[in-house]
């Protein structure tokens, strides 16, 4: 059955009219009157809804019963994630997506080749939510990762105080595995760099900041492999 992502919040027995990229997915399949779905707002579980009307560019819709439904990731894992180029972080945001991330902070950092700020900064940003309710879609989630703004590194580190375990990938000699490290109780923040990895300086501001160093193996990977496999370490799937 075609899911789709409704960035208004649903309530059983409402007729909606639905947000224009739903609306226009639904025309895409052309569906018709009577046809059914599963809508969701990412505010926990999910809708069926049956199509009512089908305009020329609006749909509109008959919402059913809410299904608490949660297909959530066991621990909450969120990367920080110095920003790769081309078209990797936005396979990054998808695959991890898929694979339960709760969020995602994209970092400028020393050795990153992307970079963004201001209006380009907010407009990739944008592109990448779009990404993830794609993939939220796709994969049966219910909750949409957020997706937070591109900050810089320091400034970004200097506002880690949450009580999640947080870990840095490290090729440091004497490093432990990520392997025995345990999520803890609140989950789990996991900083990787770019293309390149972090700066010598950036990493010791964040073990500074209370990040242990890990590592993932005697292989190196790519930067958007190293995050999820991480992320799949952590997450208990």
């Amino acid at each position: 059955m075609p899911r789709f992502y409704c960035s208004v919040p649903l309530s059983a027995g409402a007729s909606l009219a639905l947000p224009a990229g739903a609306a226009r997915h639904v025309q895409v399949l052309r569906m018709q009157p009577g046809d059914v779905l599963t809508l969701f707002d990412g505010a926990g579980g999910e809708y069926a809804a049956t199509v009512e009307r089908m305009g020329r560019s609006d749909v509109s819709v008959a919402v059913g019963a809410h299904l608490p439904v949660e297909r959530e990731a066991p621990r909450a894992v969120h990367l920080a994630v110095g920003m790769p180029a081309n078209e990797r972080m936005d396979w990054l945001v998808e695959k991890a997506t898929e694979l339960g991330v709760a969020s995602i902070q994209p970092l400028a950092t020393a050795h990153g080749v992307l970079r963004l700020a201001g209006e380009r900064a907010e407009k990739k940003r944008a592109h990448w939510e779009a990404i993830a309710v794609a993939a939220c879609e796709q994969c049966g989630r219910n909750r949409v990762p957020v997706i937070h703004p591109v900050q810089p590194f320091a400034g970004w580190l200097e506002t880690q105080d949450e009580p999640a375990r947080r870990l840095v990938l490290s090729l440091a000699e004497g490093t432990r595995s990520l392997a025995v490290m345990a999520p803890g109780e609140h989950g789990a923040t996991v900083l990787s760099g770019p293309e390149g990895g972090l700066s010598g300086s950036e990493e010791q501001q964040a073990i500074a900041r209370g990040f242990a160093p890990v590592t993932l193996g005697s292989r190196v990977l790519r930067a958007e492999t190293a995050a999820l496999a991480a992320l799949v370490s952590l997450a208990g799937l």
